[in-house]
């Protein structure tokens, strides 16, 4: 297959287009797509949550020319491509003849993507309420689950996204919940989540100053991390694309951040 095949079938199940749209309606940032690109044929595809050292080899183990990331490989501006720094990664995909492609803020909010499948890992079906909603996508979600005592809503939080690492603040039973992907406590997503009911909130990287926004707020506040809140969502973006790429796939997971 040829990278542009591949780009296109990625912007089928997660549009490039919804990325725009955010960035232009909330003011937010991202910078996905095709960001190497070295020319040859796509006879194998390693998907992989980040452009990581460990990623990369094992690429180069498999033979594989692509690897697909959902955090962008090149996200700020790089001012060199040397053995060491900021470029190294990217300099050794080149040199290797891997081509990255990165799908971030439209495989969040795309239907089935990052958020959604964060979502139903949380025990949720369909959302009651959403954040905000890009043009073709959504992010952050408020959606009901079956009444749980908090501590075995953690087990089963920690079974579903294979992590040891779970935060846990409040007592309250689990029936409400809100949840966003990556970074996504903030301000306004808690005072949107205090705001429809929510009993529980769900995250990853906050600052303290919100955690006792929401717990003083009443709710109950869950922190995974980053790592295994996203990577759920990426195996299941993985197995979609896997289904309709004619080529050789595989998934890397790196157990380090889990």
């Amino acid at each position: 297959m040829r990278l542009k095949e591949i780009c296109e079938l990625v912007d089928k199940t997660a549009p490039f287009s919804i990325s725009g749209a955010y960035c232009r309606e909330y003011g937010g940032y991202d910078n996905s797509g095709i960001l190497v690109d070295c020319g040859r044929e796509i006879t194998g595809v390693l998907f992989s949550l980040d452009l990581s050292r460990a990623a990369a080899e094992e690429a180069k183990k498999r033979g594989a020319q692509l690897i697909v990331t959902h955090h962008p490989a090149i996200y700020s501006p790089i001012r060199s491509l040397a053995q060491e720094g900021e470029g190294a990664l990217v300099l050794a995909c080149v040199q290797a003849g891997i081509s990255v492609i990165s799908a971030h803020l439209n495989l969040d909010m795309a239907e089935g993507g990052i958020d959604d499948c964060l979502m139903r890992g949380l025990g949720g079906t369909k959302p009651l309420a959403l954040f905000e909603t890009p043009a073709g996508g959504a992010y952050g979600r408020i959606f009901e689950v079956e009444e749980t005592p908090l501590e075995r809503y953690a087990e089963q939080v920690k079974k579903t996204f294979r992590t040891h690492r779970l935060l846990v603040y409040g007592e309250r039973p689990v029936r409400r919940a809100a949840c966003f992907c990556g970074a996504g406590m903030t301000e306004g997503s808690v005072a949107f989540a205090l705001r429809e009911g929510a009993d529980t909130f769900v995250s990853s990287d906050p600052k303290h100053h919100l955690i006792v926004q929401a717990a003083e707020g009443g709710m109950n506040v869950l922190i995974l991390t980053h790592y295994a809140a996203e990577t759920y969502g990426f195996h299941c973006f993985y197995e979609r694309m896997k289904a309709s790429l004619q080529t050789k796939c595989a998934f890397f997971a790196d157990e380090r951040y889990l």
